[in-house]
């Protein structure tokens, strides 16, 4: 008898494997990730399948039925919003730029100012000044939030806030900030600061969504100003870590209707938290010092497109001087390699700046599997120096300019949320390109002889490492 059970097991765990590699076969985002899955879910069932169901599932199909949801409660308040935002719509004959107004499902707006953070201590203070201003609400999001000084400055300040009357809500993701004691959380609701994690698996019907993450680091303080861009909370973000060193990221400030993007994508995420629908200044103001054109780009496993790959690819084909691009995590899908190598060919100064210090050693690993092939089709790789490089930025020849929190990884392309500000502006373009000359000139060019002259047991694992992109 306990032998017919066994091999009923068995006979069951293959014939749920088989199954569900043909659920990998026809929901799979990739041809890579499909063809990784139904290998293992048929050789190694035993152990393939559990991962599958945790970390296989290709959308995040709970948040695109809650944002049906939303749309329903909540479609008098965004067509009246959508009213209020037209006098600020640009109308742009450039196919590139209705191209990622599409993918945002956003507009292009004008009257905005963009002014550039360049390290931990200059977002950080502008950061803590626009706590200090608001008066109505303030909206923050993080990925990463830790009890060191940086996060209990950042918590003095929100508890201020609340003390003097100001709505103050918190998102955080639950797998980023996991090692944060409650108490953190439990001292700033106590002085009346709304507080939710973002909770990727909420509920049992969505309990097999452990792999999706909320990566955004979005700030809002009464839907007049806002703030994007690479940084989290703790004090490695300042370069006070030993191990890490010197940290260098980027943030963005921006104030004009843009603000009401940023606004939208944390007002839809804390739906999803919490079920709530938050009451909020709908109403856009203008700077007019200045006039920035800014599309916000939410994107993440929501989308009906793989919004963050097209995005990247889209700036790459517009490029027709200069491309450079800096990322940590540097594991692009098939179509941004292509992209960055005919680009390449095609004469644009096409430069991808990485870290030198890996904090990932799967992703680090992993780049070596295709860099030989950049190198030749020239694509120039830079390796940052100083300290860790975090910052993500796309500038696209004298034009535009983007500055977000996707990596080029398959992570943030297609299993996390995230957020970017793509700037159309020349003359913001013109800031970046300074900031970027300057970091370039703290790096080391990759050469292909370093690459191809390591030794075969490091090609191995560099290619093993390369497979497991699809869950990174």
């Amino acid at each position: 008898m306990t032998s017919w059970l066994w091999g009923a097991s068995l006979a069951l765990i293959h014939m749920l494997g088989m199954v569900s590699a043909v659920m990998a076969l026809m929901s799979s985002r990739t041809s890579q990730g499909a063809v990784a899955w139904i290998i293992s879910l048929l050789t190694f069932p035993y152990v393939a399948l559990p991962a599958y169901w945790f970390f296989g599932r290709p959308r995040f199909y709970g948040y695109v039925s809650a944002r049906g949801e939303r749309d329903s409660v909540l479609r008098r308040v965004l067509a009246r919003y959508r009213a209020n935002m037209m006098p600020f719509y640009v109308a742009s004959a450039n196919a590139d730029i209705h191209a990622v107004e599409q993918l945002a499902m956003m507009p292009l707006t004008q009257g905005n100012q963009a002014d550039l953070l360049i390290d931990g201590e200059a977002t950080f203070k502008s950061l803590f000044s626009g706590i200090d201003r608001a008066e109505s609400y303030i909206l923050l999001q993080f990925f990463i939030v830790r009890d060191d000084e940086l996060g209990r400055k950042l918590q003095y300040r929100l508890r201020e806030a609340a003390c003097r009357g100001v709505r103050v809500y918190f998102l955080y993701d639950e797998v980023g900030s996991r090692k944060l004691n409650e108490g953190y959380w439990l001292d700033m609701q106590s002085a009346g600061v709304e507080v939710s994690a973002f909770r990727s698996s909420r509920g049992f019907k969505h309990r097999f969504q452990l792999n999706f993450r909320n990566h955004r680091k979005v700030a809002v303080m009464d839907g007049k100003e806002g703030w994007v861009g690479g940084f989290n909370v703790g004090v490695e973000y300042l370069g006070e870590h030993p191990r890490h060193g010197a940290w260098r990221d980027t943030h963005l400030k921006l104030t004009g209707p843009s603000v009401m993007g940023l606004q939208e994508a944390f007002w839809e995420d804390w739906h999803w938290a919490t079920g709530e629908v938050i009451n909020l200044n709908w109403q856009p103001e203008t700077k007019s010092s200045t006039n920035h054109h800014v599309i916000i780009v939410p994107s993440g496993p929501a989308d009906r497109l793989d919004t963050a790959s097209l995005l990247v690819q889209n700036m790459i084909h517009s490029a027709q001087e200069r491309l450079w691009v800096t990322s940590p995590y540097f594991v692009p899908d098939q179509g941004v390699q292509d992209a960055l190598r005919l680009a390449a060919m095609r004469g644009v100064d096409v430069r991808v700046m990485i870290p030198e210090r890996p904090d990932h050693l799967l992703v680090f690993l992993s780049a070596f599997s295709f860099l030989p092939d950049m190198l030749q089709a020239g694509v120039k790789i830079y390796r940052y120096l100083p300290g860790f490089l975090h910052q993500k930025i796309i500038l696209v020849d004298n034009k535009a300019a983007s500055v977000g929190t996707v990596n080029l990884d398959n992570r943030s392309f297609r299993l996390n949320f995230e957020i970017t500000a793509f700037i159309p502006s020349p003359e913001f373009a013109g800031e970046v390109r300074l900031m970027l000359e300057k970091d370039f000139s703290q790096c080391r060019r990759v050469s292909l002889d370093e690459i191809q002259q390591r030794p075969m047991w490091q090609k191995v694992i560099s290619r093993a490492a390369y497979l497991t992109s699809p869950i990174q």
